[in-house]
């Protein structure tokens, strides 16, 4: 098994973040292209160097149609790849939607790039995501944005896609995204996991997703330790309810059939468990050990 250990899972976390603030080119990572993953849905896949034989998945996703929609920008890091990949699937001046799941960096990297080249194109987001967004980026364009909640949703010509809050998140702008249409759904960073370079589920160590997402699940969402299980399987039943057949997620593989059921249980699960310990500074003395060593 390439990641055997929760202290090999926060190492990768580490390592990660580390390449993320990195605005140069990544390590070695195995190729990925844009993948058909239902219907008119479209997998934008990027991976980050993640350690120990795996990598932090980090997609983004588009959805075809009458009204095309691109589903998140993808992270800063990978942005020139990321640009190059959307617009083999979609041409720029045909998309009319940016669907944005929430304002972390690693799902706004190319917004401007985009909102630039696809001059016909409405960006859905959320009053809270523009008001966090304006810390840290130019202001966005008002007159091209439409604001949608949880419960909401917007025609995109041929089908009507409908926004949910998600079962885990780490912050509270975050809104899933479902099409009926095709029964794909985008579930922004439930079902984290790292991989060993497959981003289906299938095609990957049954023991890794079941150690690994659930770990990550508790560090994106520590607050699963004071939930309500009922009241919090209430939501997770709410959200299976809607009947995706397809779930794709920013850092996970996509999920169908038993592997999507298994994954909704593991969240059931999470429900006032204990949060799993990261790793501390015995792990940052480990990392930092071959620096201090040269510098000795």
């Amino acid at each position: 098994m390439p990641l055997p250990a929760l202290r090999g899972t926060m190492a990768i976390t580490a390592t990660s973040t580390s390449a993320a603030m990195q605005p140069t080119m990544l390590p070695d990572v195995p190729a990925t292209a844009p993948e058909r993953i239902a219907p008119d849905t479209w997998l934008i896949p990027n991976l980050a160097p993640a350690g120990d034989g795996g990598f932090l998945p980090a997609n983004s996703m588009v959805i075809r149609g009458r009204e095309p929609v691109i589903v998140d920008t993808g992270a800063p890091v990978h942005r020139e790849q990321w640009l190059e990949k959307v617009f083999s699937v979609v041409e720029p001046e045909d998309v009319r939607w940016v669907f944005l799941s929430h304002d972390d960096g690693d799902h706004t990297g190319a917004l401007f790039d985009v909102l630039e080249r696809c001059p016909k194109a409405t960006l859905v987001t959320n009053f809270f995501s523009v008001e966090r967004l304006k810390i840290e980026k130019p202001a966005l364009p008002l007159a091209r944005m439409r604001w949608v909640e949880p419960g909401g949703s917007f025609d995109a010509g041929d089908r009507v896609l409908k926004l949910f809050r998600p079962p885990v998140f780490d912050g509270p702008t975050s809104r899933g995204l479902f099409d009926a249409s095709t029964g794909a759904m985008w579930i922004v960073d439930s079902f984290p996991c790292f991989t060993p370079g497959p981003l289906d589920a299938d095609d990957m160590p049954q023991e890794l997703l079941a150690q690994v997402m659930p770990a990550l699940s508790s560090a994106i969402s520590p607050w699963h330790a004071w939930l309500d299980p009922a009241a919090y399987m209430r939501h997770v039943d709410a959200v299976e309810a809607l009947g995706a057949r397809t779930v794709a997620s920013a850092h996970g593989p996509v999920l169908r059939g038993e592997r999507l059921d298994d994954a909704f249980d593991r969240l059931r699960a999470l429900a006032g468990m204990p949060i799993i310990p990261t790793p501390g500074q015995e792990l940052l003395d480990t990392l930092l050990a071959p620096t201090l060593a040269e510098a000795g």
